[in-house]
């Protein structure tokens, strides 16, 4: 028997694919050497390395006493193939067999790491716990490959107290697993923790750097994160496609413009423009950035576009008022055979509401549902009722929102509110009030808008009657803020905040503006006087 093994085992060394692998399962199943540990596990790598679990499963199924090897040539050919259940399900199929058999068939250091991971993958931290045990009872606590795995399993399942745990308990700290629990950290909004342990690191990777600038940007920490994207060229450390997927969205929220494009310069000078996810990311920029034609070009220039390509550059050319152009997208975007999603829908609906195209929006808002499936969400009744209510349709944007299958929010409520002004309707406009009030009873904007309606119509009475209500209450108008962006640093001024440093200055520039206006105004008049 062994000699036929061993004649088969330069075969199964050079076999790198299922055709010529189930040739060789014909002949070894002709010389009875299917029960062959060694052999069947060589079968089951070459399957897992093709993608053929399902075959890989039936092999694995047939030997009648399987070694911890072949347990875990099955564990792992599961786990690589995302079948994270039989993965499980094969772990606890190998510890029957050690209850059964004098043979102790026990999980080994090569185990854990996959059965761990699958538990991560399904976010099951009460089967997680329940290996954690294992590793303690079997005595490898100590491993490291286990030890991150076990903290990377408690992070993603969001026990960061388990996940700090087992940190401080590892006999050897790594960069994978600092890393993990920054992402833990971060995932969680805990940032100050995050930075502590990542100050601390003596050997900051590129996987250390973007877990904190992805981490500071998903909890709106903009100015941290491009910040922390500066320092991280400063040391040296080139960012590769993942950082500046990351970094793009900070860029984006601060129209940090000079950086972003930057950025574009780098990842077309590295290469990195072949990635769809950068030139995402750079098109999203560029679009809030308020450069359209920058965007247009990256998605022009793009190998390959997906769903959110199309997506962000029509939603793009909706913000800016080029709702033709994005109507058009749209109809290229059918043409390229690309199913549009939830995302897609927003953005052509807003066009044409910006547009003012009624019957177009309709007819979109009704193909989302009948020919794409896609079930209207609370921003395409928002879009709905905003482009009604900018044609004038003001009756039928209320019956819109009774009509609903969920619950209107405050942002619907005060489209129509505003919609009211333009078309003076009061009587709509007080029961859009009435429900802002419910929703949102701190937010004097919508006082204010009613007041302005009540102005326009010229009822002062209730103007008077709406300041005192807002006096009475002690409401503050949120202060209005704007950005602006000067050598690669991007600065916020909020109305009323003295605060910064160079606000005397700011002011002083101001008044000269103010006093160059003025004189503008005045020669103006003497001239139209003259004439």
């Amino acid at each position: 028997m062994r000699g036929l093994e061993d004649m088969f085992i330069p075969f199964l060394r050079k076999c790198n694919n299922t055709i010529d692998l189930k040739r060789l399962h014909a002949q070894m199943e002709k010389f009875s050497l299917l029960q062959s540990n060694f052999l069947v596990t060589r079968m089951l790598d070459i399957c897992d390395q093709n993608g053929e679990v399902e075959y890989a499963s039936l092999l694995f199924q047939k030997v009648l006493e399987p070694n911890i090897f072949l347990y875990n040539a099955m564990i792992r050919a599961y786990t690589h193939n995302r079948k994270y259940v039989l993965t499980i399900n094969v772990y606890k199929e190998m510890l029957r067999h050690h209850l059964k058999v004098e043979e102790q068939i026990l999980p080994d250091r090569f185990t854990y790491p996959f059965v761990i991971r699958s538990c991560a993958s399904l976010v099951n931290v009460w089967s997680g716990k329940q290996i954690h045990g294992h590793v303690c009872k079997f005595g490898l606590t100590g491993n490291s490959m286990i030890e991150n795995s076990l903290l990377d399993m408690y992070v993603k399942c969001d026990e960061i107290t388990q996940a700090n745990k087992v940190f401080d308990e590892m006999t050897e700290r790594d960069v994978i697993s600092c890393n993990s629990l920054i992402s833990g950290y971060m995932k969680l909004g805990q940032a100050r923790k995050a930075r502590s342990i990542f100050e601390e690191m003596p050997n900051k990777t590129i996987v250390s750097w973007t877990a904190m600038i992805s981490g500071y940007t998903k909890i709106g920490s903009f100015g941290d994160a491009l910040d922390l994207f500066r320092r991280m060229q400063v040391v040296g450390m080139q960012p590769d496609w993942i950082s500046l997927v990351a970094v793009l969205p900070a860029c984006a929220h601060l129209g940090a413009l000079e950086l972003g494009k930057w950025i574009h310069f780098y990842a077309e000078k590295n290469g990195l423009l072949r990635k769809t996810s950068v030139c995402n990311a750079l098109i999203e920029m560029y679009t809030k950035c308020g450069s359209m034609n920058q965007a247009l070009q990256v998605f022009d220039k793009m190998p390959e576009r997906d769903v959110i390509s199309w997506s962000t550059m029509i939603a793009g050319l909706a913000h800016h008022g080029r709702a033709h152009e994005a109507i058009q997208l749209f109809q290229d975007m059918q043409k390229a055979n690309v199913s549009p999603n939830e995302i897609t829908f927003v953005g052509l609906l807003s066009a044409c509401g910006h547009a003012g195209l009624l019957d177009d929006g309709l007819k979109y808002f009704e193909s989302m549902q009948n020919v794409y499936n896609i079930e209207p969400g609370i921003e395409h009744y928002g879009c709905l009722v905003d482009l009604l209510g900018r044609t004038g349709h003001i009756d039928r944007a209320l019956k819109l929102i009774n009509n609903m299958k969920i619950e209107p929010d405050s942002a619907i409520w005060g489209s129509l509110l505003s919609s009211c002004r333009t078309y003076r309707n009061l009587e709509t406009a007080v029961i859009a009030m009435e429900n802002l009030l419910e929703l949102e009873p701190e937010d004097t904007g919508n006082l204010i808008l009613l007041a302005n309606i009540y102005a326009d119509l010229g009822k002062w009475n209730e103007v008077s009657r709406m300041r005192k209500f807002i006096r009475s209450k002690s409401m503050k108008k949120t202060p209005g803020c704007s950005l602006i962006e000067v050598d690669s640093v991007a600065q916020e001024f909020i109305s009323g905040d003295d605060s910064k440093p160079f606000s005397k200055d700011v002011f002083r520039i101001l008044d000269v503006l103010a006093l160059h206006q003025i004189e503008a105004n005045d020669w103006v008049e003497i001239e139209t006087e003259d004439l």
